[in-house]
């Protein structure tokens, strides 16, 4: 009996090899497109965020209301794709989220405000955005948030030429032209005369929350290797710094400060990114020097420094401004539990929108605090559960970034600076707020991790084995 197969096995052998082969290019292939589809998908989430605004101010006003959440169908649609595919990475504080929504549904449906749509549109916070953070995770490599930095760097040099001319423009301008046709404007009150600009967004909380994520990636480009045209990231960074005073926010100002003091940190942490850390500084301080020489910013920084000086006087001084505003009154929520309902008023009302539904006024029903909104709609038991499934998801990233740096990887560092406070007290009633504080949690999230994609094998190793 012949030991040795004869050449039509041999054949057949072959054949099967390069059949099974074919099979797993195919299946990468299939893999690869599906993965790029869903990265489209994000990126579009991405830019209707921050394009959403002019949409609704601008291109189709009529269709103002609908597109308020226009992001939505994009995110469940990739959250469904992701949980058929196997594709979202588990994790606690997503399914503690989902049970708490679901909660919260069925609360505001029997014991709370009986408002279908309010409840609706407060229960998709929790069921559709909070889970895109995690889909953004599992989708996006490191290499896909540096690629989305460098287009937030070239994005922001028309935002700041946007801003600079709806500041020194009426608001009966067609750049400061409000919602679905408004009359007044878009801008809101500022100082001098002066209003503060929205940009692209709907309200001017977006150029706020634009400019305080583009901040980080300003700051790591300036000390990373990562190739970047240096002329516009000369052109991102007069528009970050010139974006201070333009908006007339403080919470602006806050926030560069503190991503500025994670980068000083990083940098008196790790000797490598000392000597940049000089040039950077040394540059920051030669910008603001000229800049602040200019018409465009000198104006803005008198309106910026009345409006800074009035409000503190208002709001206690300094302290008053870092607990009430910046920090958003957290512990009001903890201390008006007592007098919350057990299961809340119901979710979803203590949004605009809800209200606009329920009175048909835009007002705070609530409360004005993100923790207080929460507890207020949920009750004191669903309620501080997920405001401590939030600041729990919060600390865990901030360890997570923390020990990122110690390896010399500064860039989930510097977007924690943005990230921690978005995470675990943002204002996730406000759409615009919402959208930044999902986009910016997951990037960071995706930023933490250490796989890159996996490469599809070439068609010519196929091809070869056919010869």
């Amino acid at each position: 009996m012949n030991q040795y197969p004869n050449k039509s096995q041999m054949a057949a052998n072959r054949l099967a090899e390069i059949a099974a082969l074919r099979y797993q290019q195919l299946t990468a292939l299939n893999s690869q497109k599906l993965m790029l589809r869903l990265k489209q998908g994000i990126w579009a989430y991405f830019l209707l965020l921050l394009f959403e605004g002019a949409l609704r101010r601008w291109i189709l006003p009529f269709l103002a209301t609908p597109l308020l959440v226009v992001r939505d169908p994009v995110a469940l649609w990739l959250i469904i794709v992701c949980l058929q595919r196997k594709i979202l990475i588990p994790a606690y504080s997503l399914s503690l989220m989902t049970i708490i929504g679901v909660l919260g549904l069925i609360a505001a449906l029997t014991v709370g405000h009986g408002n279908p749509f309010v409840a609706a549109y407060g229960a998709r916070i929790l069921l559709i955005h909070f889970p895109m953070m995690f889909v953004i995770r599992s989708i996006f490599t490191r290499k896909d948030v540096v690629q989305l930095g460098r287009v937030m760097v070239m994005i922001a040099i028309p935002m700041a030429v946007l801003i600079a001319v709806q500041f020194y423009s009426p608001q009966t301008a067609w750049v400061n032209k409000g919602v679905g046709d408004a009359e007044g404007g878009a801008g809101f009150s500022g100082a001098l005369g002066f209003f503060r600009p929205p940009a692209t967004f709907s309200f001017t909380n977006g150029t706020t929350l634009f400019f305080s994520f583009l901040a980080p990636f300003v700051f790591y480009f300036w000390l990373s290797n990562e190739k970047i045209n240096r002329w516009i990231l000369i052109g991102a960074t007069c528009g970050l710094l010139m974006s201070i005073p333009l908006s007339i926010s403080r919470a602006l100002l806050f926030q560069i400060i503190i991503t500025l003091m994670f980068c000083l940190y990083a940098g008196s942490s790790n000797p490598k990114y000392a000597g940049r850390m000089f040039g950077a500084v040394l540059g920051l301080l030669v910008l603001v020097a000229l800049l602040s020489q200019t018409s465009i910013v000198g104006g803005a920084i008198e309106a910026f420094t009345a409006r800074f000086e009035n409000a503190n006087e208002s709001e206690g001084g300094m302290e008053g401004v870092f607990l009430d505003r910046y920090l958003g009154g957290m512990l009001g929520a903890f201390s008006a539990t007592s007098d919350m309902p057990l299961w809340g008023y119901g979710i979803g009302m203590g949004t605009n929108v809800g209200a606009m539904l329920l009175t048909g006024g835009f007002t705070f029903l609530i409360a004005e605090g993100e923790w207080g909104r929460a507890v207020g709609e949920l009750g004191p038991i669903l309620g501080l559960g997920l405001v401590f499934i939030r600041v729990g998801l919060a600390i865990s990233l901030g360890f997570e970034s923390f020990r990122k740096l110690r390896t010399g990887d500064i860039l989930p560092w510097l977007l924690l600076s943005d990230g921690f406070l978005l995470v675990a007290q943002g204002g996730w009633g406000q759409p615009t707020s919402l959208g930044f504080a999902t986009l910016v949690g997951g990037i960071l999230m995706a930023s933490l991790r250490d796989d890159e994609e996996e490469e599809v094998p070439e068609t010519e190793e196929v091809e070869e084995m056919t010869v």
